[in-house]
């Protein structure tokens, strides 16, 4: 008996990525299912890792639409968290985040999180600061604003905002939400949350 030494065929996490953003953005039913994307996600993850890559915060600058997402449940067996089966966003909900540099700062700006259900908009805004040697950006959501069939009905500070603004900078990044990308392209950018859930965003066109 002689062993198999025909070569596994490596799986090209970034072929199902790109499949995905393209199947969501035409609204067409050809998406790889949530298993198959989780796992690409996960593959990307860990050949970011190995390969230490880096971006920088410029390449993050835009609106980007949330497309897929997981969760994150607790596991007392072993003493942990581990992911949600994921899912992707409803087409009749459209949920985008969008980051801002500040003038003459290379690593700090603006974070937009909005979601928009027919003629509701809830919009959540605050600053961010981009760690580029660990592709880790931190935010602070400290202003909401509501406006419903285009018209602002409600624009306050928001109490889930940790600190002001002109403080944010000084307060130590594990005390933050913040996002751990590790993936970034022109198209689609990927990254794991505070939290331990996944999420894949496209590109707005």
């Amino acid at each position: 008996m002689t062993a198999n030494l025909t070569p596994v065929a490596k799986f090209d996490f970034v072929t199902v990525l790109s499949q995905a953003a393209a199947a969501y953005r035409r609204q067409r039913d050809t998406r790889p299912i949530a298993e198959r994307l989780v796992n690409a996600l996960l593959e990307s993850e860990k050949s970011a890792k190995q390969q230490h890559l880096t971006y920088p915060f410029e390449s993050l600058l835009g609106k980007w639409q949330l497309c897929f997402a997981t969760g994150t449940k607790k596991v007392r067996e072993h003493g942990g968290i581990v992911l949600g089966k994921g899912l992707y966003v409803p087409k009749f909900i459209k949920i985008h985040v969008s980051f801002d540099a500040t003038l003459d700062e290379s690593d700090k700006g603006e974070i937009c999180n909005q979601v928009e259900l027919g003629p509701l908009l809830l919009k959540l805004t605050g600053p961010v600061q981009y760690i580029g040697k660990r592709n880790l950006l931190a935010f602070d959501f400290n202003q909401m604003i509501i406006s419903l069939f285009g018209r602002v009905v409600y624009n306050r500070p928001i109490r889930s905002g940790k600190v002001k603004t002109e403080d944010f900078y000084n307060q130590p990044i594990a005390e933050l939400p913040f996002f751990a990308f590790f993936l970034v392209t022109k198209d689609f950018i990927a990254a794991r949350g505070r939290a331990g859930g996944l999420a894949f965003w496209i590109r707005e066109t």
